[in-house]
């Protein structure tokens, strides 16, 4: 399969509803895509008027094949089918994936997760164009990799036993998240601490700008109400890192990538 270019209307393909008609690179071809950003399904982005190059993998890198005591899942896979095979297969540590979007190559960027339940945790290792990397030789923490290049394939390691019950866990732990357009997690949780208590603490749960708000049911997530803008997003992440840095002396870190 060849590389080619698709148009993108952000307003509609990003979770948060922001952003501007792009020509997106689609990579089908393993190789240096150094000059682009790589968007994925857009679910922690949010996109100004004056973006950089944008690419994100194509349906090459969408497959999930067992080898012996390894799953090799390419990076252009959405949570929800890996969650799904897992479920069909009985394998079991894909349970947190559940109501936790977007492509694999999104969430092991980010090291995504729910509480102590991280991607990286039940990984042997990663593709990029230098072949294969072994987990131990990548920095990684919470909600945080030093992967400065495209990742093409997660391989896991694997075991049988799925849990009904965790996936049941999860989806519980997820229910008190806004169904409102959001690009998710708005800030990192600073350690000890909830960024969602904090900004509610300063007064800004429910807080509103021309249809950008922090959510009602969960002050951490910026949703957009209807109409919101890049202008006004970025209003509020501001607002908010201003109020807790001046009443709790804590300086709040953006969990959505901004370009």
């Amino acid at each position: 399969m060849e590389n080619y270019f698709e148009q993108i209307d952000f307003k509609k393909y990003s979770s948060i509803k922001i952003g501007p008609l792009v020509d997106v690179l689609v990579i089908n071809e393993i190789g240096d895509y150094s000059e682009y950003q790589i968007i994925g399904q857009a679910n922690n982005i949010l996109v100004s008027a004056t973006p950089p190059k944008f690419a994100k993998l194509g349906k090459a890198f969408d497959y999930i094949e067992q080898k012996e005591d390894k799953l090799h899942v390419g990076c252009a896979t959405k949570s929800g089918k890996l969650l799904s095979y897992a479920k069909r297969n009985n394998l079991a540590n894909f349970e947190f994936l559940g109501k936790l979007p977007g492509n694999l190559g999104g969430l092991i960027k980010m090291n995504a997760g729910l509480k102590e339940w991280e991607i990286f945790n039940y990984i042997d290792s990663i593709k990029t164009k230098d072949g294969y990397i072994k987990k131990e030789d990548v920095q990684y923490g919470y909600r945080y990799t030093n992967i400065d290049t495209i990742v093409y394939e997660l391989v896991f390691n694997i075991s049988s036993g799925y849990s009904k019950e965790m996936n049941e866990l999860f989806s519980k732990m997820r229910n008190n998240q806004p169904q409102t357009p959001s690009a998710g997690s708005c800030f990192k949780n600073p350690l000890g601490d909830s960024a969602g208590r904090l900004i509610e603490q300063v007064g800004l749960k429910g807080f509103n700008k021309n249809g950008m708000s922090f959510s009602k049911v969960h002050a951490n997530f910026l949703v957009n109400d209807g109409g919101g803008t890049f202008e006004d997003a970025i209003f509020l992440i501001n607002l908010a890192k201003q109020k807790v840095k001046s009443e709790f002396n804590i300086d709040l870190q953006t969990e959505v990538i901004i370009f």
